[in-house]
């Protein structure tokens, strides 16, 4: 199902059949090196984790992480882009992921501006937060650009490793 168009980009529900994608996607080096490792290496491993966690968020909220792909190559997948709601933080978080070589090149922005806009519209949200590896600058800039504020440390998940953050009013 269509979430979302924008210029350039088609956002929808993803399914089963994007398995494959993820596998390349989580395996990429940024991936690993900022979100982590979630050892989805195979096509029944990301089957198994699309459907606990991706699925059951559609299912439980009503909102997930959505596939991006550009609207001439709608069946190719570019990213990943959306909101969750964790046990582990107060408000739910916007996040983003690219495959490498869609970096660099506006796509989270672009996407990222429609996902907050249907947070507040759709899901009626007053507040986002999203979390970020403070190494990673290309995700700070992203949030900064996005109008989101750095507001503190936390260390939300059970590796402890800090992560910065980042808030905005919808």
């Amino acid at each position: 199902m269509v979430i979302a168009v924008t210029e350039r980009l088609v956002i929808s529900e993803i399914s089963i059949k994007e398995a494959p994608f993820f596998v390349q996607l989580m395996n990429t080096p940024g991936f690993l090196k900022y979100v982590g490792d979630r050892n989805i290496k195979t096509k029944k491993d990301a089957e198994a984790y699309l459907k606990t966690r991706f699925l059951k968020s559609y299912k439980d909220h009503g909102f997930g992480y959505y596939k991006m792909a550009l609207k001439e190559q709608i069946d190719r997948p570019l990213g990943v882009v959306g909101i969750l709601k964790r046990d582990t933080l107060d408000d739910a978080d916007v996040g983003f992921a690219l495959l490498p070589e869609f970096e660099g090149k506006g796509y989270g922005y672009e996407a990222s501006v429609e996902i907050l806009k249907l947070a507040k519209q759709k899901f009626k949200m007053t507040k986002i937060t999203a979390i970020t590896d403070p190494e990673n600058m290309k995700s700070i800039k992203l949030l900064e650009r996005l109008g989101m504020t750095f507001e503190k440390r936390v260390a939300p998940f059970e590796e402890d490793k800090e992560l910065l953050l980042f808030v905005k009013d919808l």
